[in-house]
């Protein structure tokens, strides 16, 4: 599993939900991972790279052994999937403060805009192995 970078995201979260579907749908490889941070594996992983497992303001990636949260982890997702969107990881250059204040504006209204779910979403047989 070291191998691949894995994505953790809120599993009730309606807009999340979409993120990790266009993920799967752009991944042509199958390299990146998913767990829902509610889920054990979620749980675990979290308390594995000392993130708070309570409170769900962020997805994570994890790769190679780091942990990454906020636009870092958005932005160093962009580099696993197909298309121009390998090019948006340039953005990495912006300051992260001006670039993670973009995202937590997005996270804190995330439930308000998308709405949110009412357990974690279930993997379709398809894409059920690319879950932990």
């Amino acid at each position: 599993m070291a191998d691949h970078p894995i994505v953790l995201f809120d599993g009730i979260c309606n807009f999340c939900n979409g993120a990790v579907n266009f993920a799967i749908r752009r991944d042509k490889k199958a390299t990146i991972k998913f767990a829902a941070l509610q889920s054990a594996a979620g749980q675990q992983l979290l308390q594995q790279f000392n993130l708070p497992f309570t409170k769900f303001n962020s997805f994570v990636l994890i790769e190679k052994g780091r942990a990454f949260t906020k636009s870092t982890a958005a932005l160093k997702l962009c580099k696993y999937l197909t298309a121009f969107w390998p090019l948006l990881y340039g953005f990495i250059i912006v300051p992260a403060f001006i670039r993670d204040g973009v995202y937590q504006f997005i996270a804190k209204n995330r439930y308000k805009s998308f709405g949110k779910l009412d357990q974690c979403m279930i993997p379709t047989p398809q894409v059920k192995e690319r879950f932990l």
